[in-house]
């Protein structure tokens, strides 16, 4: 066998390297978290316990942890369910040229670039001078789809842009209607890009902070409250939020990856049944 070259060691050392500083601080909460009752805010470790996961479900002296947390589950399903929707009318009404789909698509790209906050701030004022009130289901909720459509809109422009229309055509040619055509053909056959649109959406809402800074009203979501408990809480508590939330982001995302798996295993099935219900 062969030795390797000294760049395979320096590549390999370069990798551990970047993944320690990516999953290093997330590493360094979790481990703080398991401290004893008496335990602070930095090493060394005093006792190793569940002490402040237990101290995490009692009534908090401060902020509105299980409340932020349900207003930020939610406002991810229900910036997830319109990205979903609006991604895939969005996709199938690109696949043909339309007046102004060139500027439109750009615009779409530009939610990008712009700085979050300006974002946040703009949505904001435009609800003020509307006169309508500042609330993290309406205002916050549109903050939030300029973050997510883009990601959204960019995943269908790609996945219809390799789309074989042949098994469209053969659809229609068994006289299936252009909603059977939808429903039984295209549809399956995205699935599994919906299912990354999907994660997508929840994530990034479930996540973001400064597009919900200015739009959220007198009620935090979850990174907000977060944010403000750091300046006043000074226990391994807030580690042991910090934990379960990385925890529950783990589950949302092993729950859509499992969604995926079946999904395709289901796909020859389903094609077969979808025939069947066309003819």
């Amino acid at each position: 066998m062969e030795p390797r070259p000294r760049s395979f060691y320096a590549l390999t050392a370069f990798f551990v390297l970047f993944i320690l500083f990516l999953y290093g601080p997330t590493l360094t909460i979790g481990i703080l978290s398991f401290q004893g009752p008496g335990g602070g805010l930095t090493f060394p470790m005093r006792g190793v316990s569940m002490y402040w996961f237990y101290d995490l479900f009692e009534q908090q002296a401060v902020g509105d942890i299980w409340g932020s947390f349900r207003r930020s589950i939610t406002l991810g399903f229900m910036v997830m369910i319109t990205t979903i929707v609006v991604s895939v009318m969005g996709g199938l009404a690109f696949r043909k040229k339309f007046p102004g789909s060139t500027v439109l698509f750009y615009l779409i790209v530009t939610a990008l670039v712009i700085p979050s906050i300006l974002i946040s701030l703009g949505v904001g004022l435009l609800f003020s001078q509307a006169g309508i009130n500042v609330h993290w289901a309406t205002s916050g909720f549109g903050a939030q789809l300029t973050w997510t459509l883009p990601f959204g809109l960019l995943i269908m422009f790609a996945v219809f842009n390799r789309f074989d229309k042949s098994y469209e055509e053969a659809a229609r040619d068994q006289g299936a209607t252009a909603w059977q055509t939808i429903r039984h053909v295209v549809l399956p056959i995205i699935a599994p890009s919906l299912i990354g649109v999907a994660l997508f959406g929840f994530t990034l809402s479930y996540d973001e902070f400064a597009r919900t800074l200015l739009t959220s009203g007198s009620k935090n979501t979850l990174p907000l409250e977060i944010y403000g408990m750091t300046t006043n809480v000074t226990s391994p508590v807030l580690y042991a939020l910090g934990t379960l939330t990385t925890v529950f982001s783990l589950i949302i995302i092993g729950f859509f990856l499992g969604i995926a798996v079946w999904s395709n295993r289901r796909r020859p099935a389903r094609g077969n049944d979808a025939g069947k219900g066309m003819v």
